[in-house]
């Protein structure tokens, strides 16, 4: 079972891809592991992928597909697996679907979750994050213990430039330009279906099986 998950940055995709890579017994793949693990390990392609971000630039999409390909070659995944980050490009689509049919492969499943940008947002910026010692926490969902201070360590508790609303929305506007597309790429292949990732996490799971059977 080949499954690419589909969705806004904070729409939950890489909770849900965890839990299907359980379930199936498939490796979750994330395209941020690849390449850590390929630079820890200084393969050749990992050492191309470092020239790249060393200079805060994006892995061309040849390279990036190179990579994923390399992974779902690995015997781990020879029943199926979940790639989570990969494609983000109509272009890095097409180069998947290119190598996967060199393999007489293809995708099974595209996932969207779908969450509108404004829950997006919300949701977002209300993580709050232990510098100290990397837990994290959500003022509605996972509150501390105590207000601003962290459970584990004490330290204090901050909001991530990441998760600051203009910076949240910012993503979502370069999703919406860049990723959407994907969304009509496998709608046409008929392998799209997506689920409400408004609903409580156990609750998209179950939507999600229910698809895949």
């Amino acid at each position: 079972m080949k499954i690419i998950m589909l969705g806004a940055p904070g729409a939950g995709k890489g909770t849900q891809a965890k839990k299907i890579a359980a379930k199936y017994g498939i490796p979750h793949i994330s395209t941020g592991d690849i390449f850590r693990a390929n630079i820890k390990e200084g393969t050749e392609l990992g050492r191309k992928a470092k020239e790249y971000m060393d200079q805060g630039l994006l892995v061309p999409d040849e390279l990036t597909c190179d990579l994923v390909v390399d992974r779902i070659s690995q015997p781990d995944a020879s029943n199926g697996y979940v790639l989570d980050g990969f494609p983000r490009t109509i272009p890095q689509a097409e180069a998947l679907t290119k190598a996967l049919e060199a393999r007489g492969e293809k995708i099974d499943y595209a996932i969207d979750v779908t969450v509108p940008d404004e829950n997006i947002v919300s949701r977002m910026s209300g993580r709050r994050a232990c510098l100290k010692c990397g837990a994290t926490y959500h003022l509605v969902y996972n509150p501390p213990k105590k207000e601003g201070v962290c459970d584990n360590c004490g330290a204090e508790l901050v909001l991530r430039d990441d998760d600051k609303p203009e910076t949240v929305q910012k993503r979502l506007n370069v999703y919406h330009a860049q990723t959407q597309p994907l969304i009509d790429y496998y709608s046409k292949a008929g392998v799209l279906f997506s689920v409400d990732g408004t609903q409580d996490i156990d609750k998209v799971f179950a939507d999600i099986v229910a698809k895949l059977g």
